[in-house]
């Protein structure tokens, strides 16, 4: 337990300290450029592909369900708000961890076992605004971009499935959604994502900051960073869920 407090503890002081540093000049513009096209266009393709079979299946086993009780028309509605609200952002914050996540970990593991990192010390060059800023801010801004079209790519996958492999009729389909859905629904979403993309970096970093042992180190770094992550998420997730205001009608 005591291990444990340590360690979130030092957690808490290294992000707060990239944090101090991303406000200091000089700010690195090309480096966030650069951060922000390897975590969130790399991503692109990946979160498509994931979001389309994701509002296919949603769409499909709530037909299953719903057709039961004779409630079909809601499965457009059941869709949009489990996309928007919690699948978009879960998922993306999963995918993204996979891909960006490790990768961050396991480069920055490699810069700190073979004295990279030590060496932008000595050049009085900040590894943290340096290595550790973009990557942080760029998270945080890409989750919640890549989070929105995880809903509307995982939206026309549902709306397909429900029409034509469902046989829901399309006008019902939508006018349920634009009765029940509200603009805060998405924004709920956004801002977990936000929170998301910010956390996954943060873990990410400060694993692969502190990596040691050569290549067993690394590995063992990137591990870190991917399960905690995940774990971090999908705990978070419930909380935000909570404090988040939400705008589902409810009658």
């Amino acid at each position: 337990m005591k291990k444990n407090m340590q360690s979130l503890g030092r957690f808490t002081m290294f992000t707060i300290e990239s944090l101090r540093w991303m406000v200091r000049r000089p700010f690195r513009g090309r480096l966030l450029l650069d951060e922000m096209q390897f975590i969130g266009n790399e991503s692109l393709a990946i979160v498509a592909l994931t979001s389309v079979f994701t509002g296919a299946v949603f769409a499909y086993q709530s037909w299953l369900a719903f057709v039961m009780v004779g409630t079909e028309s809601l499965v457009g509605v059941s869709v949009s708000l489990a996309l928007v609200r919690e699948l978009a952002p879960v998922m993306t914050g999963l995918v993204v961890t996979g891909r960006a996540g490790a990768a961050m970990a396991a480069q920055l593991g490699n810069m700190r076992v073979s004295e990279q990192i030590d060496a932008l010390e000595v050049m009085a060059v900040s590894p943290l605004q340096y290595l550790v800023g973009p990557k942080i801010i760029a998270s945080t801004i890409s989750l919640p971009l890549l989070a929105a079209i995880f809903g509307m790519i995982g939206n026309l996958g549902g709306y397909a499935v429900a029409v034509y492999v469902c046989g829901i009729d399309p006008g019902i389909y939508v006018a349920k959604l634009r009765y029940f859905m509200d603009p805060w629904d998405f924004y709920h979403g956004l801002i977990k994502a936000g929170f998301f993309g910010f956390l996954l970096a943060a873990i990410s970093t400060y694993q692969g900051y502190r990596a040691k042992n050569g290549a067993l180190g690394v590995g063992k770094a990137t591990n870190d960073a991917v399960v905690y992550s995940f774990v971090v998420i999908l705990v978070l997730d419930y909380f935000l869920s909570v404090l988040i205001p939400t705008g589902i009608r409810t009658q």
